[in-house]
């Protein structure tokens, strides 16, 4: 029998949907259930690729007993954090501060009025390691309820007010600059592992967003130790078992120092912006390794995350099952990755089992569990024949496709696909992949079909073509905003940069605080919570705060707004406080200050038809210039596709390209080395 769960458009509570648990999502109903029969709130807060989630769900929400007591005792609310980012945000900071730290899955115990008092992560069935079981919480939450219940409301109280006091350090309304910036990338240097790429100790996560703000700054400033460090970590994390040497595509994190074994759940969110930083990466160096990687990520998006209606999945699963004769086998985390040299023989025979084994790394002793290695490509000073490795590779991957695949979550989320899109059409781009482009704006057409209303507002996710219940937040408008307006750059339709400032609208009148410029994750009429939440800091993708600063700041490139300019400049006063003492947790901020600091660039390219080949080339050339946040706008002579093509004539019946900045304009060249020169940072 289903609970209340069956119903949802989302993956992970559609797991729970034929839980013993009487589940109910969130939604004003459960708590005013829990006031009728005057009983706590069970919040569970997981997401589909969350390996600890899906083991407590096996050991205790499948359980009928502890069911039972959850179910007599407690109003169950199960959440996605991934589908309400705000009701993660604001109850993981209050399990944050009460405990000093936090996972998943989160387990709140709230009063019906929604105020947390007891808090934790994953409990075992049993008493382990120094933690309780989840029963034992359970019956102690209880008893405290029914025999303490003035001491709990007094701690939910507490716990309210303390958060309600939090302030964050706005720095003022100004933007960094130069010192900022310097000191910035001098607080990376001291964090930056030298021997193996990446910043700090294990678990080591890939840095995509930092390595964007040090791609930038060398452009701006020539800064060769920022270009040193982001090379040598894309580098590494290339060669690493974090990337999938066979299918292409990122894990979310390494266990180790070295990026070897991986936590191998693969993210829509870190695939798109690691094949953005690798693609701009090969835009500054010509780099082969980044060129490959940033084309290999971008093919594994689209075949194994793109759905049905041409958006994007979230996530794949860590574990899948463990393939042997006849199927049946045990859910294992890496599973469908790993190889043991026994594997490699099956597939391959004997000589080119070897030939893998060395060029990938795999060990009779394994890098992972049970003899298993990940695949790796270590540096070695064999030169190997590239056909034969092809034939391996291929033979290999075509071996892997009949293995239980990971499950895969397959609701699409607006900000997650806005960072695809980006991604996406910048690599089709710079590679000359028209489809990718293609599937750019596909996810794009969705994007405003399905989660856009008729006045610009936002749902966040949709599943199967039909849209969730849940409004958008600030990231959901800054990231979808930034995808429209890199796909408008690329295809030269000025509808996408339309679409962009609509959204931006609302990012300016719903979401930003009028006095400071402060920005809140969730709009002035959305649904209250506890407390309003509001994150500057970039963690696994850009938070709302950075991408909207973005977002306003090309918008105002575009199209000369001040409003829009204004804002971005307030919203990176942020970036001046945090950038000097924690870089490594605002790179998108900074990259944004950076493109700030230089402009950005603003670069209008017109032909006599958008398939002329010279003005194709001029175009090309924009696309490619690493000046920091340059805006490119393409069309025809006297269009009024974009607002930077107004009084942009051809130079001699020849296509031209114009920039400026600052309000200062480069003469009009028909040459693309000289259009190459003045945006070459």
């Amino acid at each position: 029998m289903s609970n209340r769960l069956a119903q949802a458009t989302s993956p992970y509570l559609l797991q729970h949907a034929d839980n013993p648990v009487d589940w109910w999502p969130w939604e004003a109903g459960a708590f005013e259930e829990a006031r009728r029969r005057d009983v706590p709130v069970f919040l569970s807060v997981g997401y589909s690729a969350c390996h600890w989630c899906h083991v407590m769900a096996h050991e205790s929400f499948e359980d009928p007993a502890t069911a039972g007591f959850l179910n007599d005792h407690f109003v169950s609310v199960k959440v996605d954090r991934e589908e309400r980012p705000d009701v993660d945000a604001v109850y993981m900071e209050a399990v944050q501060a009460a405990t000093g730290q936090g996972g998943w899955p989160m387990t709140v115990f709230l009063t019906p009025e929604a105020e947390p008092f007891y808090f934790g992560t994953y409990f075992p069935p049993v008493p382990r390691h120094g933690m309780p079981s989840f029963r034992q919480v359970l019956e102690g939450v209880r008893h405290a309820w029914e025999t303490r219940r003035e001491e709990v409301a007094d701690v939910a109280g507490k716990i309210v007010r303390d958060l309600a006091q939090r302030e964050i350090d706005f720095g003022g309304t100004r933007p960094p600059g130069e010192e900022e910036l310097a000191q910035a990338l001098l607080g990376l240097t001291r964090e930056y592992d030298a021997q193996r790429g990446g910043f700090g100790a294990a678990p080591k996560f890939p840095p995509s967003m930092v390595i964007e703000f040090l791609l930038r700054h060398h452009a701006r400033t020539g800064s060769e130790g920022a270009l040193e460090m982001a090379r040598d970590t894309c580098e590494r994390m290339a060669r690493g078992g974090i990337y999938d040497q066979l299918g292409g595509g990122f894990a979310r994190y390494s266990v180790d120092r070295d990026w070897v074994v991986p936590h191998f759940e693969k993210m829509l969110y870190d695939n798109a912006l690691l094949c953005r930083v690798y693609a701009h990466l090969w835009r500054a160096t010509g780099s082969a390794l980044a060129r490959r990687v940033a084309l290999e990520t971008a093919d594994f998006m689209v075949r194994e995350l793109r759905t049905r209606e041409g958006g994007f999945a979230s996530a794949l699963d860590a574990d899948s099952e463990e393939a042997t004769p006849g199927g049946g086998g045990r859910h294992a985390e890496g599973a469908y990755y790993v190889w043991t040299p026994d594997q490699l023989r099956e597939v391959l025979g004997e000589q080119d089992a070897e030939l893998a084994a060395r060029y990938f790394g795999v060990t009779e002793e394994g890098t992972f569990e049970q003899g298993a290695s990940v695949l790796q490509l270590p540096r070695q000073d064999v030169v190997f024949d590239a056909d034969r490795i092809e034939s391996v590779r291929r033979r290999l991957f075509e071996a892997r496709c009949g293995r239980p695949a990971p499950g895969r979550d397959d609701k699409v989320v607006a900000a997650w696909n806005g960072l695809a899109v980006a991604a996406l059409a910048e690599t089709g781009a710079y590679f000359d992949r028209p489809d990718l482009v293609e599937a750019a704006t596909a996810a794009a057409d969705l994007l405003v079909r399905l989660h856009m209303d008729e006045h610009a507002g936002l749902t966040r996710t949709s599943r199967d073509g039909r849209a969730g219940a849940n409004a958008g937040v600030l990231e959901d408008y800054a990231d979808v905003a930034e995808g429209f307006l890199a796909l408008a750059s690329v295809t030269g339709e000025g509808v996408w940069l339309d679409f962009a400032g609509l959204l931006l609208g609302h990012v300016l009148t719903r979401f930003t605080d009028p006095e400071s410029g402060a920005l809140y994750d969730t709009a002035a009429d959305a649904e209250r919570l506890i407390r309003r939440p509001q994150d500057p800091t970039d963690n696994a993708a850009p938070s709302g705060w950075s991408a909207a600063a973005g977002a306003l700041l090309a918008y105002a490139a575009h199209t000369g707004s001040e409003p829009h300019r204004t804002a971005a400049e307030k919203a990176l006063g942020v970036v001046r406080a945090l950038g000097p003492r924690v870089p490594r947790f605002i790179g998108w901020g900074l990259a944004v200050a950076e493109a700030a600091l230089d402009g950005p660039r603003e670069v209008a390219v017109v032909g006599e038809s958008l398939t002329d080949e010279a003005a194709r080339t001029l175009h090309r050339t924009a696309l490619l210039g690493t000046a920091p946040g340059a805006v490119v706008a393409y069309g025809t002579a006297g269009s009024d596709e974009f607002p930077l093509l107004t009084d942009r004539p051809l130079v001699q019946g020849a296509p031209t390209a114009y920039v400026c900045r600052d309000f200062t304009c480069d003469a009009p060249t028909t040459d693309p080395e000289r259009l190459r020169a003045a945006l070459s940072g």
